[in-house]
């Protein structure tokens, strides 16, 4: 399996030009230069940048040259802190992963995703000269699986568009389920050389989002730890009724540690190695709800099988989210396993 050079291990800045109020204040003061500086110091190589539609065109499918600015200063931090970015596209007009944002029509609109093309070209022309250091992610999470057949053709267009504008930037792409790992099996063969398969990871997914109170059916006050036997998390969860994707039922082991990432993994690097394409988890992480020793545990398992399989990853997220990691003092503790 090829290897993602430059971007082994990162951070996403969630919550900053994506999920959040878009205003210029919050813009300016969520994040900013020392965070860049900081992070560079954990020893990562890369930061993960989710940006919605918002802040770069307005609801006509405008351009806003503010907030093309503040992508450049971005990659102008980046380079100067010695760190990769990979631009993330978390909303397009017409679709998000979260429903309560209300955005619908894209996969069944060609007007929308023409849109959505033309505006993945401006980001090419702006960026794409920045190829050695700025990757871009099509779309996050694509939600049904009955969208698979038309993402595929969908992000082939973009991507056929693109490579006429940027042809030797990076490209991630996912599948349906949520950026699920087993949906990679169904996404079209690398359009070419620089095409990269990217999944998220939050399983088990009743610990990792324990208590979250945007998850159908999951009670607030439920806790849980980690590590624990796989027919545990499963009786749990089973119990709530979520509606989420049951990725712990197939597990090959009794108990959900480094054996248990590992095994889930594996066929996804099958898939990578066979089609001779890098492989990247986009995010991964742990509500900070739960415990801290559970949650050590936890970075300290998927961390060996991403070493192990040689994926490259950034973790969900550095600030607030409720994923936090400079949140709850929790940073300095699992940094190393990044």
């Amino acid at each position: 399996m090829r290897s993602f050079v430059g971007y082994e291990k990162g951070i996403n800045f969630g919550g900053w030009f994506s999920q959040c109020e878009h205003t210029k204040k919050h813009y300016d003061e969520f994040i900013g230069e020392s965070d860049f500086a900081a992070v560079s110091s954990w020893g990562i190589d890369h930061v993960r940048i989710p940006i919605d539609y918002d802040l770069i065109e307005n609801g006509n499918g405008n351009i806003q040259e503010s907030g093309m600015m503040y992508i450049q200063k971005c990659i102008d931090w980046c380079k100067k802190y010695r760190l990769n970015m990979i631009l993330d596209l978390h909303k397009t007009y017409g679709f998000s992963f979260d429903e309560g944002e209300s955005e619908s029509g894209f996969f069944e609109s060609e007007e929308l995703q023409e849109r959505f093309f033309r505006l993945w070209e401006e980001i090419a022309k702006r960026f794409g000269k920045y190829h050695d250091c700025v990757a871009f992610e099509l779309l996050n999470e694509v939600t049904n699986k009955e969208y698979c057949d038309i993402w595929n053709e969908i992000a082939d267009k973009c991507i056929f568009r693109i490579r006429t504008i940027a042809p030797e930037t990076y490209i991630l792409i996912g599948g349906y389920d949520n950026n699920c790992i087993k949906a990679l099996k169904d996404l079209k063969q690398p359009y070419d050389n620089k095409i990269v398969y990217n999944f998220h990871c939050y399983e088990p997914f009743i610990f990792t989002h324990q208590g979250a109170n945007w998850v159908n059916n999951m009670p607030e006050n439920f806790r849980t730890e980690y590590p624990a036997s796989v027919q545990e998390y499963i009786t749990k969860q089973s119990k709530m009724n979520l509606n989420v994707v049951d990725l712990i039922s197939d597990a090959k082991v009794e108990t959900v540690g480094e054996e248990f990432f590992e095994s889930l993994f594996s066929e996804a690097v099958e898939i990578a190695e066979k089609r001779n394409v890098p492989l990247y988890c986009g995010e991964y992480g742990v509500i900070n709800l739960a415990a801290q020793e559970s949650t050590i545990e936890w970075y300290k398992a998927i961390n060996s099988a991403f070493k192990k399989y040689k994926i490259s990853r950034a973790a969900w997220c550095y600030k607030k989210m409720d994923f936090g990691l400079i949140d709850n003092n929790i940073a300095e503790k699992i940094k190393k396993y990044l």
